[in-house]
C-alpha cells in the first residue's frame, strides 16, 4: 500500500490535452449573465494608507461599519476613538508600507478579478435566488488575514495573493503558499460562499461525511464556474491531477480495504481530509486532502446519475444517501 504509480506518459499527455481543450471551448452561459447584477469592489487598502491622523481614520471607521465589525472587530476596543489611534500606529510601519506599495504595483488594475466575481454572483443568482451580494472589499492586512467570506461581508487580504515569487509572501508552508495567487481569488470566494447552501448532518462524523461536504463544495464552485481550471478549485497542478485520476482506482482501494470511509477518530480523518503536502497514509507522492478529492468525484456521480438540481444537491445533508445513490466506481486508467 505504500507505492503510487507515477504517471507521466501518453496517458497523462492524453489528460491534459482533454483539459486544455475542454476549457478553451468553454462558453458561459449568457442568458445568467444577462442578469442586472453588477459588483463594486472598494479597495479600502488605498483609503486607509492616504488616510494620517486618527480623525480620518475615524472617518473611515464609520463609513464602513461592516468592515469595522467584522473584520477589525471594533468589539474588542473600548471605543472607536481607540482603534483609529492603534490604526493611526500601524499605518505608520515602514514595512506595511513598503507592503502596500506592493500591492498597488500588482493590483492597481483589478478588473478581471471583479469581472469573474461578478459572473460567479450572477451564477449564484441563478441557482440560489434568495442570495444576497454581499459587500466586497480589498485590504493589506499586513498578513494578518487572507480572506474572509460572510453573507453580508467579503474582505480580500491583498497582500496574500501576491505573486508567488514575489520577495512578501504570507508565513505559510509552501504547498499552501503557492495557492495563494490571482487566479485563485474568485474559487476561494465561491467555495466559502458554498457553506451557507452546504447542509450537513451535525450528528454524522464520518471520514465520509467529510468527503461528501468537501465535495459538495467543489462541485459547486465548479457548477458557479465551469469554465475554470480544476486545479484553482482544488489547488491540485494539472500534473497532480492527471496523476491522481490516474491512481483513482489505487486510492479508492486503501479507502475501502482500510475501512475508512465510516471511520470517526478525528486524527485518522485528519489524515485524508487536513491540509498537507501530501497524504502519507497512502503515499508521499500522494497529494494532500486526498479525501476531499474522492468526495467531489462521488458527488459529482451522484449528480450525474440522480439528475438533481445544485440547490438540490446542496441541500441534501445525507452523506451516506449522495455515497450510495452515486453509483460511484474509480476509473480505471486509460
Amino acid at each position: 500500500m505504500n507505492k503510487y504509480r507515477s504517471v507521466f506518459s501518453v496517458i497523462l499527455l492524453m489528460v491534459l490535452f482533454a483539459c486544455g481543450k475542454k476549457e478553451d471551448s468553454c462558453e458561459l452561459d449568457d442568458e445568467i449573465l444577462s442578469q442586472d447584477l453588477t459588483v463594486e469592489v472598494v479597495r479600502l487598502e488605498d483609503e486607509f494608507f492616504n488616510a494620517d491622523n486618527s480623525e480620518e481614520f475615524l472617518y473611515l471607521l464609520e463609513k464602513h461599519p461592516e468592515f469595522t465589525s467584522e473584520y477589525l472587530q471594533a468589539d474588542l476596543y473600548p471605543d472607536l476613538n481607540s482603534l483609529s489611534e492603534d490604526l493611526v500606529q500601524v499605518h505608520q510601519d515602514s514595512a506595511l508600507r513598503v507592503l502596500y506599495d506592493s500591492v498597488q504595483a500588482e493590483f492597481s488594475d483589478f478588473s478581471d478579478v471583479e469581472k469573474e466575481l461578478e459572473q460567479a454572483f450572477k451564477y449564484i443568482k441563478h441557482y440560489f435566488p434568495e442570495f444576497q451580494v454581499p459587500k466586497v472589499y480589498t485590504f493589506v492586512s499586513g498578513f494578518n488575514s487572507d480572506l474572509i467570506v460572510t453573507e453580508e461581508l467579503i474582505v480580500i487580504g491583498l497582500d496574500y495573493y501576491l505573486p508567488i515569487d514575489h520577495t512578501f509572501q504570507p508565513d505559510l508552508a509552501r504547498y499552501m503558499a503557492e495557492r495563494y495567487d490571482r487566479p485563485y481569488i474568485v474559487p476561494m470566494i465561491v467555495t466559502a460562499i458554498s457553506s451557507f447552501f452546504n447542509e450537513t448532518n451535525p450528528q454524522d462524523n464520518t471520514l465520509l461525511a467529510e468527503m461528501i461536504y468537501y465535495g459538495k463544495a467543489y462541485h459547486f464552485t465548479k457548477s458557479i464556474m465551469p469554465c475554470t481550471s480544476d486545479q484553482y478549485i482544488i489547488g491540485y497542478t494539472p500534473e497532480v491531477i492527471a496523476e491522481t485520476f490516474s491512481n483513482e482506482e489505487f486510492i479508492w482501494s486503501h479507502f475501502v480495504e482500510n475501512e475508512l470511509l465510516y471511520e470517526t477518530n478525528p486524527f485518522e480523518i485528519r489524515k485524508y481530509i487536513g491540509e498537507a503536502p501530501f497524504t502519507d497514509a497512502i503515499s508521499t507522492k500522494a497529494p494532500g486532502r486526498l479525501g476531499r478529492w474522492l468526495g467531489w468525484n462521488i458527488v459529482d456521480d451522484f449528480r450525474f446519475n440522480q439528475e438533481v438540481s445544485l440547490d438540490e444537491l446542496m441541500a441534501n445533508p445525507d452523506a451516506e444517501q449522495i455515497f450510495r445513490q452515486s453509483g460511484y466506481r474509480p476509473r480505471p486508467p486509460q
